[in-house]
């Protein structure tokens, strides 16, 4: 009987000797490190999947358009397409980091005046709000979140949904912008 009583006594104090849970056991064996933070910031706005008619029936693609910004003033907008998702992603970034732009903002990281601008169908007007925050609604307001802008007003002018067209039309208008 005195056996079995501290084989009972060990097995419990190995419990409370062991890690809780995964992350905790990868951290005391010294496994993987925490993961670093990414240099850019990213949300994607649209993913739609497309085909196209061949002799055996449909292939499909999908087309990502996706946002990147550092919430610093530096912010793109990127297109990629590819036979699965997260290869389409992927380009989608890379897109996104060739075109990325700088914004001139205010000390208060907001715009200094009007502007308005056109890409395709879609006609976009931001203004500067003090004090109000990001009144903005679908592409527009994620391009103005991850490009670090505050205290800004937006209004899609167009009746365009297009989200590519729509954020690239926010981005022609940072362009705009005068120091």
């Amino acid at each position: 009987m005195a056996e079995n009583t501290t084989t009972v006594e060990k097995k419990t104090e190995n419990k409370e000797e062991r890690p809780k849970n995964r992350r905790e056991r990868r951290v005391r064996s010294g496994g993987r490190a925490p993961r670093e933070r990414r240099e850019f910031e990213q949300r994607i706005l649209a993913i739609r999947r497309v085909a196209r008619v061949m002799k055996g029936g449909r292939r499909f693609s999908f087309s990502v358009t996706l946002a990147a910004g550092d919430m610093k003033g530096r912010v793109g907008v990127g297109l990629g397409k590819g036979a699965d998702t997260a290869l389409a992603i992927e380009k989608a970034l890379r897109d996104a980091k060739k075109n990325m732009i700088t914004i001139s903002r205010t000390p208060e990281s907001s715009i200094a005046h009007d502007v308005r601008a056109k890409f395709g169908a879609s006609v976009i007007e931001l203004r500067p709000a003090p004090a109000r925050g990001i009144i903005a609604g679908g592409a527009v307001r994620t391009i103005l979140e991850l490009g670090g802008v505050r205290d800004i007003s937006a209004k899609i002018l167009s009746r365009s949904k297009n989200h590519l067209n729509n954020a690239r039309a926010t981005v022609d208008a940072l362009k705009q912008l005068k120091k």
